[in-house]
């Protein structure tokens, strides 16, 4: 009998990585970034459901409002939102910043999925 009493299993330990909650899991990036198809100019509303405290209209001419656009929709958003909201080409080029914006778990998981992400950010280790 060990310290837990009667009847208790110890969990097994696995050496899978647990999935963090504060980053996308891989069903819920999309295929490819040639399918983010979002707006690349003037403004864009969220929905309550992205942006649910503060400023909810983005003026993508406006750097500044389009990277704080973007790092709401990759840190809260889901695949429909990122195919909605986000652009292949405007993500690919700011990434650079936007991945120090959105934390390092949606950073890992993104540049794990795409790859070419990291081409753009001055290194290409994994």
């Amino acid at each position: 009998m060990d310290s837990f009493g009667l009847g208790h299993q110890h969990a097994v330990e696995s050496d899978a990585p647990t999935p963090s909650r504060w980053s996308p899991s891989a069903d819920q990036l999309p295929s490819s970034l040639t399918v983010l198809t979002g707006p690349t100019h003037g403004p864009v509303d969220l929905p309550l459901h992205l942006a649910w405290s503060g400023l909810r209209t983005f003026d993508l001419d406006d750097d500044k409002l389009l990277l704080g656009m973007y790092r709401i929709v990759l840190t809260t958003g889901l695949r429909d939102d990122y195919i909605q909201f986000l652009d292949g080409n405007l993500l690919t080029s700011h990434w650079p910043r936007l991945r120090k914006m959105v934390g390092r778990d949606v950073r890992k998981a993104w540049e794990g999925t795409f790859p070419q992400l990291r081409l753009y950010t001055g290194w290409a280790a994994a």
